[in-house]
């Protein structure tokens, strides 16, 4: 047998799952597979009397096991020294807040025939906003009850989360919610699944998914207390028993790989699988995050990330995603960012307004990258799904102003790309503004690798070097680490989180700095912005807006004159 020992990270994301097997000594990925999911719209069931569901069904993340796990075995059996034996470990990240009703046994409903073809049996994904009201009533009963529940999640309870959906569930499917003996978040089920733990007292639940989707805090004994709950409805109440008493970080094993699923995969039986957390969460581990770095996992939407030292004093962060001891590396507060659609708005205008494919954003892109910063006239405000930090409001919507006969796609394109630069500078500022400052930004995902224009306009506006994470795929890489940290050093592993980080993980060396010429231009910009970003966003707010569009225009005859 080979000394070499490897970590496989199995990644379930918005539309597909991905599987890699990485090098443990060093990060190296030596086999990946993925699979698509097969149900609805690229995985996501939808309702067309209702734009707000997104579901899918758990027989897609079986089917997405059973093809990618051997498809990434076989790919890395071309590497000297591979063999399935020497995988010393599993670790899972999925989408969340997307939870699963299920029944005793831990068996979706969705698996039940009478449910089948009921979209409210499904896993509720990440992504639907059903929910709105119940969050906005959340947010109410707990900031006059116990605003403490509210302090690790930023003071708002948001519609995405766990107990805004199965709440809605209760009110729009009483069937559905009547059956469930429990909830379960996919990054616990997957684990559970694979090591046969699945009743629901069993599940050993992350507590990346309990902390920042489901008010989770040991300060007050876990979830909400169950009086609590029933102020939402005397079953939510009832519920709080068959959830669970507490939530473990993802360097604790949820258990054994048994050896039916060890059969399956082509996998060793008895290798420990790491308890789950979110694919972001993970990602960021995979990209080196750290006190001072943030990372930005972007794609269709957009997920920062950074930790904080207990001893930091920034426990409660308005308006934040949550501030959660463990949720991203163990021994440090995880705190997640973030906004609601980056690669989605980009998509939408390409698509839906261009009527245009993917080769749209490449032409667009080109003719954007020759455009000055200001010389469009356009200033856009990126919550075309919400806005997830700082306001966590998903009834705001987009906004673009400045555009008269002359503007063009592509100069649309790129003001909506600085839509989300300097929404993502708002989130920098709130994190300084509470004594988390940010040093360092590493960049990951398909965007950030592809769209160098991107890149460029994310410095200048925010003044900070934007570096890439060498890994292409770092929320499996992430997973990967923590199989290696639950291994253990005896069997090849690591003891600490940190230790595997410092051997796996790296950047490339293509990076952006800050054009300072640009910068002047967005910071102006930038201004401007924050006034539309506070006179839409919140509540009370007065401000005359009658000169934004003429210093707009202002700017943009300073970029034509140079």
């Amino acid at each position: 047998m080979s000394d070499k020992r490897y970590s496989l990270g199995v990644d379930f994301g918005t539309n597909s799952v991905r599987a890699v097997i990485v090098d443990v000594g060093d990060g190296q990925v030596v086999g990946a597979a993925v699979h698509a999911y097969k149900r609805g719209d690229a995985g996501i069931l939808t309702d067309p009397d209702n734009p707000h569901v997104a579901r899918q069904h758990p027989a897609d993340y079986t089917a997405g096991l059973e093809a990618s796990v051997p498809g990434a075995i076989a790919v890395a059996a071309g590497t000297d020294g591979f063999a399935p034996a020497n995988i010393i470990g599993v670790g899972i990240d999925t989408t969340g807040s997307t939870p699963l009703p299920v029944d005793e046994t831990g068996t979706p409903l969705a698996f039940q025939p009478e449910f089948a073809g009921n979209l409210n049996a499904l896993a509720w994904l990440w992504k639907d906003h059903s929910g709105v009201a119940e969050a906005e009533h959340i947010t109410e009963l707990a900031s006059q009850y116990h605003p403490e529940y509210l302090g690790r999640c930023g003071g708002t309870y948001s519609s995405e989360w766990f107990f805004a959906k199965v709440w809605h569930c209760l009110n729009v499917a009483p069937e559905v919610f009547d059956a469930a003996y429990s909830w379960v978040e996919c990054c616990d089920y997957i684990p559970a699944l694979l090591t046969g733990t699945l009743r629901p007292e069993a599940i050993k639940r992350s507590v990346c998914a309990a902390g920042h989707k489901a008010m989770y805090c040991e300060e007050w004994c876990g979830l909400p207390d169950a009086e609590f709950l029933a102020r939402l409805d005397p079953k939510i109440g009832a519920l709080r028993k068959r959830l669970y008493e507490r939530a473990y970080s993802s360097d604790i094993a949820a258990g054994s790989l048994t050896e039916q699923w060890a059969e399956k995969l082509g996998l060793p039986s008895g290798i420990p699988v790491a308890v789950g957390a979110f694919d972001a969460h993970h990602g960021a581990v995979g990209a080196g995050v750290g006190e001072g770095t943030l990372v930005k996992v972007i794609g269709t939407s957009s997920c920062d990330m950074t930790v904080a030292s207990k001893e930091s004093g920034s426990a409660e962060i308005p308006g934040v995603c949550g501030v959660v001891d463990g949720s991203i590396v163990p021994g440090y507060y995880g705190i997640e960012v973030g906004q609601s659609a980056v690669g989605d708005i980009f998509n939408w205008w390409v698509t839906e307004i261009c009527g245009g494919r993917g080769e749209l954003h490449e032409v667009l892109t080109a003719e954007a990258a020759q455009l000055k910063p200001g010389e469009s006239g356009l200033l856009a405000l990126d919550w075309n799904n919400g806005n997830r930090t700082i306001l966590v409001d998903a009834r705001l919507t987009g906004l673009l102003i400045g555009q008269t006969l002359h503007t063009t796609p592509a100069e649309v394109y790129r003001a909506l790309i600085e839509a989300t630069a300097f929404g993502g500078l708002t989130i920098l500022n709130r994190l300084e503004e509470y004594g988390v400052p940010v040093h360092r930004v590493i960049n990951c995902g398909g965007i950030a690798e592809k769209n160098a224009m991107l890149m460029q306009i994310y410095a200048d506006a925010t003044g900070r070097r934007m570096e890439l994470s060498r890994a292409e795929e770092t929320c499996a890489l992430g997973a990967a680490i923590f199989g290696a940290v639950v291994a253990g050093e005896a069997a090849g592993g690591y003891s600490t989180t940190e230790q595997a980080q410092a051997a796996t993980t790296g950047t490339k060396d293509t990076y952006y700095e800050p054009n300072p010429e640009n910068e002047q231009v967005y910071a102006q910009l930038y201004e401007l912005y924050k006034r539309l970003h506070d006179s839409f966003g919140l509540p009370g707010h007065s401000d005359c807006l009658y000169d934004v569009m003429k210093e707009l225009l202002r700017i943009k005859q300073d970029a034509a004159s140079g």
